[in-house]
């Protein structure tokens, strides 16, 4: 007797005839006032994965006033992998507003039609990329973690957390054309320039009528970080969380913090209890980041904070418990009591500094 049950076979979606000659990979340029946000050159880098992996070109798309400042962040996006940028000016785009730039975007898109188009998950990119998607009837994967083509369908797969960061899920738009994404910065690597790449450039006009957008700029604010965090560009971070035990001890990660000239970061947990600024808040809720090296203290490396960090280059971890999940992925552990670690790696880099210091 065979008990052997067999699985239903999956069933295959075929893509819609409509969008059978989608084609190309597309990245949003975010610019505002002339600055890219680095989350797009980032993008271009996993896009030139997988535009390769489709045999498709890599566009950026670069929307903004009129100027020759657009056609100078066209060669910045050939740089970063881009084979064309389509460049899209008109005095109503000189500031971010939803409206002109939802139309401007989905216009873009139903003419040429790319097959994949992905957006920095920052503030901006969050706010177009649902309008858009919306305007555009298709489907759109927000905050990815990992972006893979699927070889016999050419769907792109998206990975991102779900149930509040406990699992990875994995989404395909398989019948809708493009196929959108958004990833936060610091999620992807950052590609090496090469400035001697070239691409073309297609303009494509655009028409607005000022007086029918219901959005107006009254004034340019520009933000205040000088005091603040900046933990998704730092090389060195210095994070604590509850293992830590009392807030008093989380005072042990800002003076190791201070000696190797390093930001501080936190766990979720930690921010909650009010031991840290929300700024400070590393993982799925919070900031992504990728560092040179993170030193993770009291942290158990639940997979809503492992998102967050685990694109450090050297990861060490330091918890008094042997099954932390975050030996799992560190490439260095120290089992042992963070409160007397922390405080004994402090001096020891304290005097090697300043060894190095009087031998220089």
């Amino acid at each position: 007797m065979n008990d052997t049950v067999k699985k239903p076979a999956k069933k295959k979606v075929e893509l819609d005839p409509r969008f059978a000659g989608y084609k190309g990979v597309w990245v949003f340029i975010e610019n505002e006032r002339g600055q890219v946000h680095p989350v797009s050159w980032e993008l271009l880098g996993e896009g030139r994965k997988l535009a390769d992996a489709l045999g498709v070109e890599l566009a950026g798309v670069v929307m903004g006033p009129p100027g020759e400042r657009l056609a100078a962040i066209c060669q910045e996006a050939f740089a970063y992998g881009a084979d064309l940028c389509y460049l899209a000016s008109h005095p109503a785009l000189a500031d971010y507003r939803n409206e002109p730039y939802t139309q401007g975007l989905t216009a873009l898109v139903n003419v040429y039609q790319p097959e994949i188009l992905m957006l920095g998950a920052s503030t901006l990119g969050r706010d177009l990329a649902g309008s858009v998607a919306t305007t555009l009837g298709t489907g759109l994967v927000a905050d990815c973690t990992e972006l893979v083509i699927e070889a016999d369908t050419r769907n792109l797969a998206s990975t991102r957390p779900t149930f509040g960061g406990s699992l990875l899920c994995t989404i395909m738009t398989q019948r809708h054309r493009p196929q959108m994404a958004t990833v936060r910065p610091r999620v992807m690597a950052m590609p090496e320039a090469d400035p001697a790449r070239s691409g073309r450039i297609v303009e494509h006009p655009l028409a607005f009528v000022e007086d029918a957008i219901v959005t107006k700029v009254l004034e340019f604010i520009a933000d205040d970080t000088r005091d603040k965090p900046n933990l998704p560009f730092a090389d060195i971070i210095v994070a604590g969380g509850r293992g830590l035990k009392r807030p008093e001890n989380f005072q042990l990660v800002w003076e190791l913090a201070k000696v190797l000239g390093a930001e501080v970061g936190a766990s979720r947990p930690v921010v909650q209890a009010g031991w840290a600024e929300l700024d400070r808040q590393v993982g799925q809720s919070g900031k992504t980041v990728r560092p040179k090296l993170y030193i993770a203290a009291g942290i158990s490396g639940a997979i809503q904070h492992r998102v967050g960090m685990d694109g450090a280059d050297v990861i060490i971890a330091i918890n008094n418990d042997p099954n932390a999940p975050i030996f799992d992925f560190a490439h260095f552990g120290i089992v042992g009591n963070a409160m007397q670690i922390l405080p004994a790696l402090t001096h020891a880099f304290s005097a090697h500094l300043a060894q190095a210091r009087k031998a220089g």
